[in-house]
């Protein structure tokens, strides 16, 4: 009896320790980058990073002040987490998979791997593979070369906390 209940809580005390792993390893969006870091790039004052939902600390975004509307200038960073049986890792190579109509163009100098992602009608993102940290870093505003250009500087800032 004793033997059993010492493996049990053996047991217990793994499994509790891969889930504050698992969860360790996705860290909070807002952390990755500061306020100063975004308004400094966007060339405009933002606020603090912000959760896009409540529950959620894998998304953050960045708005210019006074403008919450569309059409603003913001950053938004999407950290990738386990969907499912689906890693980090395998949704980003996902997501580099070439899709018709949507353009995925190579950039060298950011993270282990890392394209841009253009789909018709749409802004530029930012695809980084940091390690097993994919993420993806949306710049909105700007023409489409000033959004490649911030969107690389923030994503290298991201890696450097990584």
């Amino acid at each position: 009896m004793r033997s059993t209940t010492a493996v049990i809580a053996g047991v217990g005390t793994i499994f509790l320790l891969l889930c504050a792993t698992s969860a360790a390893a996705t860290p909070d969006a807002c952390t990755l980058l500061t306020q100063k870091q975004v308004s400094d790039v966007l060339g405009v004052q933002v606020g603090p990073g912000e959760h896009l939902m409540p529950n959620n600390t894998a998304m953050c975004v960045w708005t210019e002040l006074g403008h919450k509307t569309t059409g603003n200038r913001k950053v938004v960073l999407s950290l990738y987490t386990q969907i499912g049986s689906r890693s980090p890792v395998d949704r980003f190579n996902t997501a580099k998979t070439p899709i018709n109509g949507i353009e995925k163009t190579p950039v060298s100098g950011v993270g282990d791997e890392a394209f841009y992602s253009t789909a018709p009608g749409l802004e530029t993102l930012l695809v980084v593979r940091k390690g097993n940290t994919p993420f993806h870093i949306d710049v909105h505003g700007f023409p489409a070369e000033q959004l490649k250009e911030k969107e690389k500087i923030l994503a290298a800032d991201i890696v450097a906390k990584l």
